[in-house]
């Protein structure tokens, strides 16, 4: 007996509907120039105490929950003498996983149905946070709003960084194929 594939809800939404909708609102020739998310990296900084043992296991093991996947450490690029950081050398500045696929597709729909509706005092996230290439990067203060996250994880909060790469985008472009994924933007006329 044949397995039946399993696929995103998202991606299904997306190949079935929003590209479509997408390219006639763009009016863009071609299919292949709708903006497409390539890939969602989830990451998180040590800051100060990255020295401290207990919390950067904490915000390893939280990316790694939160995303399903193992995380990868990251050295300093360069030495910065006033934060007491050398290149390649000591503790780790930060974790970081890369999502792509269905796994993008599904972290996503999780971080926009169940993720941002419990953030305390949400009035939507920010538009200004695009970049030149249409790459969209979301910051929350905590990460207790995940569910997958328990008490003894909360023990230690920290931020994340959520960034949504995406292809063909431009800032327009990728803000409307953010809004057509359900992501809860600012209102412009406040």
């Amino acid at each position: 007996m044949a397995e039946a594939k399993y696929e995103a809800r998202l991606k299904t939404l997306y190949d079935k509907e929003i590209r479509k909708a997408l390219k006639e609102e763009l009016g863009l020739a071609n299919i292949n120039q709708v903006p497409k998310l390539e890939k969602v990296i989830v990451s998180s900084g040590t800051g100060k105490k990255r020295e401290d043992k207990r919390y950067t296991e904490t915000v390893a093991l939280t990316i790694s929950k939160i995303t399903g996947q193992a995380v990868t450490s990251r050295l300093a690029k360069k030495s910065i003498a006033q934060f007491k950081i050398r290149k390649g050398m000591g503790a780790p500045v930060g974790y970081l996983t890369t999502l792509r696929g269905d796994k993008m597709y599904e972290f996503t729909d999780r971080l926009v149905n169940i993720v941002l509706p419990h953030v305390r005092d949400f009035h939507g996230v920010p538009r200004k946070s695009f970049d030149a290439n249409g790459n969209y990067s979301l910051g929350l203060k905590e990460q207790t709003v995940f569910p997958e996250i328990s008490f003894e994880d909360s023990a230690v909060l920290h931020g994340i960084e959520i960034t949504f790469v995406i292809k063909n985008g431009s800032k327009e472009a990728s803000t409307k194929l953010l809004e057509k994924f359900g992501m809860p933007f600012e209102k412009e006329n406040k």
